[in-house]
């Protein structure tokens, strides 16, 4: 590859890969369960139904954390197949062992950035979905540009989502979900299923943390749109 090349493909992180304290148990997942509940980054078109071993509907979830609600989804959704992105080792090896413990068969983790894993792994028009929980605010208005929900971003996310497949996210800053607001009713490809923000769904549990900032009188944010079929 030349440099020109390799220059045209990097982009702006949305992450940083802050050193997390990975546990014994944790690890222990990562070392036995991730070459079988894992899938390697490699430039080349996944095929989802080869992976998962059924023809399912497809869902990928973009920053799973630690995992707890990506597990709870997928139990309460078993005829769903759910593809898990994260960076964060302790993240991944906290989701295995709960792949282990709760024996759920429906998912698979990715460990890598999922703006390279869109372009190079996921075939056009192969989602039925996308969940992206809790995205970094990056809330200093220096540091915004590293926001994962930019137009780009979401116009190469939209091609591989199907006609009439969902893109979900749910926010607790305000001013994030303004951002996400726009760029999504700015997507030709894309249309809203409410008004402007969207009831939380039944299929996201709420978090700990959700929990308690609504206690405190926080807000939280979801926005549920939908590709349009036709132009």
């Amino acid at each position: 590859m030349s440099e020109s090349e390799d220059l045209s493909k990097r982009h702006i992180r949305s992450f940083v890969l802050r050193q997390g304290r990975v546990s014994v148990a944790q690890q222990r997942a990562i070392d036995t369960l991730l070459p079988r509940y894992g899938i390697p980054y490699n430039a080349h078109t996944l095929d989802l139904n080869l992976e998962f071993r059924r023809n399912a509907p497809k869902i990928l979830e973009i920053g799973f954390g630690m995992g707890d609600s990506t597990a709870t989804i997928a139990q309460t959704n078993p005829e769903i197949d759910y593809l898990a992105l994260e960076v964060h080792t302790p993240g991944v090896g906290n989701l295995l062992k709960l792949i282990e413990s709760e024996n759920i068969e429906n998912i698979r983790i990715m460990q890598h950035d999922a703006v390279e894993v869109l372009r190079d792994m996921i075939a056009d028009a192969s989602l039925d979905g996308v969940h992206i929980f809790f995205p970094d605010p990056w809330h200093k208005a220096r540091h915004n540009k590293r926001r994962l929900i930019q137009s780009p971003f979401i116009a190469q996310l939209v091609q591989k989502i199907k006609p009439s497949g969902y893109l979900h996210v749910a926010t607790d800053w305000q001013d994030y979900a303004e951002q996400v607001l726009r760029v999504f009713n700015a997507e030709p490809l894309l249309e809203n299923t409410a008004a402007d923000y969207a009831p939380r769904p039944s299929y996201r549990p709420l978090t700990k943390f959700e929990k308690r900032g609504l206690n405190l009188g926080h807000g939280v944010w979801d926005l549920v749109f939908r590709r349009k079929e036709n132009l």
